[in-house]
């Protein structure tokens, strides 16, 4: 019989390795934070490693983690091959191995950005440039960190990998929620984010059917949109289109990752977990 404890203890990630991609954005730093939370040892990666050493180091001290458990720096460009595959030998030169890897790194064209032109992100006129560097660094991206860490994970016959998704892979952008309270639009949702991030989703269902037999799970996490600071607006019109009537508070998504990470959800695989406030069931 299992006991209570021992269920608990499931979700715990001591001795194990995780990489987060995109370490250093909103989401990213709060990923590093729960899964070092629950004991593993994180390797931050993202475009800079001085940043990165810099989030790594602060990490440690605010969870006050000892030197065997402190996180890992490393800079690197997910979209470049010999990159990704110098920062996977610099994982193990540090790590030893791999236990699981998150895939956040992507592009967003957002309704924070404040150089958005609503004419520019008109499907009609968006950029091919930016189409095409969303694909490079959402889908492209997740393949080759997926490719490359993933490959030590089904050699040992044990591991994890959670691609981050968006509600916005599931159902199409509402572009009435980018209205301004007298009826102007400054920005309209752009079609790369949801066609990518459709894209990862689909990508996880088949990392799940390859690499099943070699133990390792492949799901995809999708948040529901976070709170930012957004306009009081945006956030209000975005409650009214979930259940839960809010967004997300940046934090919310972490017990989601560390039971995707840990041996608690050890027969889950090819799923999409929405952690959405309900806005995929309308």
């Amino acid at each position: 019989m299992t006991s209570s404890t021992d269920t608990i203890d499931r979700f715990r990630l001591d001795g194990r390795v995780c990489i987060v991609t995109g370490a250093l954005g909103l989401l990213g730093r709060e990923h590093c934070r729960a899964l070092a939370g629950a004991g593993a040892r994180v390797v931050v990666a993202d475009l800079d490693e001085s940043a990165c050493r810099d989030f790594a180091a602060s990490l440690a001290d605010e969870l006050k983690l000892d030197a065997d458990a402190a996180p890992v720096a490393l800079g690197f460009d997910v979209t470049a091959p010999d990159e990704v595959d110098d920062a996977l030998e610099r994982c193990l030169d540090a790590t030893m191995t791999v236990h699981a890897l998150v895939n956040n790194a992507a592009v967003n064209d957002t309704v924070e950005n404040p150089d958005a032109n609503a004419e520019l992100s008109r499907f009609e006129n968006y950029p091919l440039e930016l189409w095409r560097r969303s694909i490079e660094v959402n889908v492209t991206g997740t393949f080759l960190c997926s490719q490359r860490f993933g490959k030590v994970m089904a050699d040992q016959g044990r591991g994890s990998i959670v691609n981050i998704g968006s509600t916005y892979g599931v159902s199409g952008p509402d572009q009435s929620l980018y209205e301004r309270p007298d009826g102007s639009q400054t920005f309209y949702k752009t079609p790369a984010y949801p066609t990518t991030k459709g894209a990862v989703i689909q990508f996880t269902r088949y990392l799940a059917a390859y690499w099943g037999r070699s133990g390792v799970r492949v799901n995809t996490l999708t948040p529901g949109g976070v709170e930012n600071a957004q306009p009081v607006h945006f956030q209000s019109e975005y409650g009214k289109r979930t259940p839960l009537g809010r967004m997300a508070n940046r934090s919310e998504l972490g017990g989601a990752l560390i039971w995707l990470c840990s041996d608690a959800s050890s027969y889950v695989t090819g799923a999409n977990i929405c952690v959405d406030g309900g806005w995929t069931a309308w």
